[in-house]
């Protein structure tokens, strides 16, 4: 008697699946395979100095000893030392500051130079120079620059009779984190525009033709169609800036090394400074784990709140 098609059906997909299970093995073996050496790197420069990083944190080295175990000794004088409360206060309110500063700047930027226009291509070289120059160089020019008795800045104000720029504005107290604000600014934001150029360029020219059609200004085409579309750009740029705020060093190290008093005073300054001068190793990996989990922690939670990780593919822009 001839079998049924139910049965040949069963059967058929029987036997399809022992080579279905050696289909994916053989390509779950190949993503392993290719991504190996990428993981491999990762491991050994991320994995492991952070593992060993977390390890210290609960220990006591100064290099020339041997490492002991501290428990959560480290830890508890890191949450009750004022220093440390202040040092991170300061660093909340410079990545605060910093994104305050940067991104409707860049965003802004990044939109201008988003058209074909061959001067605004111009205009896009020239944005590029603060971020091609060293963080060393542009800190020492800006110091000569900003010098309260010698400096351009000074001989401005002199000059073009504005007096307020005649200020020490890396030595007073009230001046000098807005005054490092300013400085992150002016040599990052160039990079951010380029974030933001490739956002808007990737923007549907279809959206504001429909935009036009309707009757929408340049306003509410912005504000209905550029904005939302930069969606994910946002959080891009967002990130980078909140998580690099976090270990602002160089800049702040050489223009004011923390001053004046604790005002410019950094999580990533205290690390330095505990580490490398009073060869505290644990002390100072407690702070560089806070310092991690805390652009963990921003990251993640923009990442949540925006739906980044959801995200589809964006469609390539005409204009």
């Amino acid at each position: 008697m001839a079998a049924s098609p139910a049965l040949l059906n069963r059967n058929q997909a029987g036997s399809s699946r022992p080579t279905a299970t050696r289909a994916r093995r053989r390509t779950f073996f190949a993503d392993m395979v290719g991504i190996s050496p990428t993981m491999a790197l990762f491991g050994a420069f991320i994995i492991i100095p952070t593992a060993f990083a977390l390890f210290l944190s609960f220990t006591n080295w100064n290099v020339d000893g041997p490492i002991t175990w501290a428990g959560i000794a480290n830890w508890r004088e890191f949450f009750s030392d004022p220093v440390s409360g202040q040092s991170l206060l300061v660093t909340f309110e410079l990545a605060g500051l910093s994104w305050l500063a940067q991104t409707p700047m860049a965003m802004a930027l990044g939109i201008f130079i988003a058209g074909m226009q061959r001067y605004r291509a111009v205009y896009a070289a020239i944005y590029l120079v603060p971020l091609l120059l060293s963080t060393a160089g542009l800190s020492l020019m800006w110091e000569d620059f900003l010098f309260p008795q010698f400096g351009g800045l000074a001989w401005l104000g002199i000059h073009a009779h504005m007096r307020f720029l005649s200020q020490d504005w890396l030595g007073s107290s009230h001046l000098a984190l807005f005054t490092i604000v300013v400085i992150i600014a002016w040599q990052f934001i160039p990079f951010h525009t380029l974030i933001f150029q490739a956002g808007r360029r990737a923007i549907p020219a279809e959206l504001y033709d429909a935009a036009s059609v309707d009757g929408a200004s340049m306003n509410q085409a912005f504000w209905h169609v550029t904005l939302p579309q930069l969606r994910y750009s946002i959080v891009v740029s967002s990130t980078l800036v909140l998580v690099g705020s976090l270990t602002y060093f160089d800049i702040i190290f050489i223009l004011t090394q923390g001053g004046p008093g604790n005002t410019t005073r950094v999580l990533a300054m205290d690390m330095y400074n505990i580490g490398f001068n009073q060869t505290e190793f644990g002390y100072a990996s407690t702070i560089a784990t806070v310092l991690g989990l805390l652009g963990i922690i921003l990251a993640l939670v923009l990442v949540r709140f925006s739906g980044f990780g959801s995200m589809e593919g964006g469609q390539e822009g005409i204009w």
